[in-house]
């Protein structure tokens, strides 16, 4: 796909996504840690939730 920026937009575009700042190395995504991390949350709010409607209650 050619880009619609003119060739000095473009190398501007190119230097800026090249610098050190912009070239960090991401970890790869675990969709099983994210499924564990919402289960652990979702269950701690809900114990939560209920020792705090005994204690109202």
């Amino acid at each position: 796909m050619a880009s619609r920026l003119k060739p000095e937009d473009q190398q501007r575009v190119d230097e800026y996504l090249s610098a050190p700042q912009h070239q960090v190395e991401r970890q790869p995504f675990r969709p099983w840690r994210l499924a564990l991390i919402v289960l652990t949350v979702v269950v701690c709010l809900g114990l939560l939730s209920r020792i705090l409607g005994r204690l109202v209650l």
